[in-house]
């Protein structure tokens, strides 16, 4: 079973119970990084993306393989990086070497139930935006595409009924952002979802609440976790 233990942002001092992601194997056993709990979690401000990966041994094989440095999105819009052990040292991959696909989410239970959703390893922006489209689709969004007007930040997504924004870079999402988004999201008639790698600010946060904007912030598995209760409840029931 993965390991868990309590985790306090720094930001809000919230504590949540973070639980380590599981990753397969090549010898198909699950591997999870080892946690720290004597250290504290620390707020992401800014992205290396040599930095996000650290090794971890498989206990079965003894392989050593690269997967994503575990983090966390708060609710109030930070993105804890959460502390492992020295036995997992934060280096980055040797050139040419592939990072195997991180694991298999299980979505909550809903009214239509789904699939499991998979993730893409997240290594370049153009990862990001397939990550947040496949996500879309996952939800139950068909046809998407990329966007007619061209956002603030990052790429565009659309499809019927919702514009999605995805920023790649290693700027949290401001205030303009969301309200940019969701100006253009109401002369098409549409919701919109917006998707951040680094997270939200602090006003970004609190009107995306007021307008009812679903946030997420992709973590390196591809996996996008929700950061409000819109983000929730679409996570949820899906479209």
């Amino acid at each position: 079973m993965a390991e868990s233990m309590p985790v306090r942002c720094p930001a809000c001092l919230r504590e949540h119970l973070y639980a380590a992601p599981s990753y397969p194997c090549a010898c198909g056993a699950p591997v999870s990084p080892p946690l720290d709990e004597r250290a504290s979690a620390t707020a992401v401000t800014h992205r290396v993306w040599d930095e996000q990966w650290l090794t971890v041994r498989c206990t079965a094989c003894d392989r050593q393989d690269q997967w994503p440095y575990p983090e966390l999105g708060c609710p109030c819009g930070t993105v804890l990086r959460i502390p492992v052990t020295r036995s997992a040292p934060d280096t980055g991959p040797p050139p040419g070497t592939a990072k195997l696909p991180g694991a298999l989410r299980v979505p909550r239970s809903s009214a239509r139930p789904r699939r499991a959703f998979q993730p893409v390893t997240i290594r370049t922006a153009r990862d990001a935006v397939t990550a947040a489209a496949l996500y879309l689709r996952w939800l139950g969004y068909q046809d998407i595409r990329r966007a007619d007007q061209r956002p603030t930040s990052g790429v565009g997504l659309a499809a019927r009924g919702v514009l999605a924004q995805v920023d790649p870079t290693v700027n949290p999402a401001t205030l303009r952002d969301i309200e940019c988004l969701w100006l253009t999201a109401m002369t098409e008639s549409s919701t919109c979802v917006y998707f951040s790698l680094a997270g939200f600010e602090n006003e970004a946060r609190t009107r995306a609440d007021t307008l009812g904007i679903p946030l997420f912030v992709l973590d390196l598995t591809g996996t996008p976790q929700p950061v409000n209760t819109p983000a929730d409840d679409l996570d949820e029931t899906g479209a």
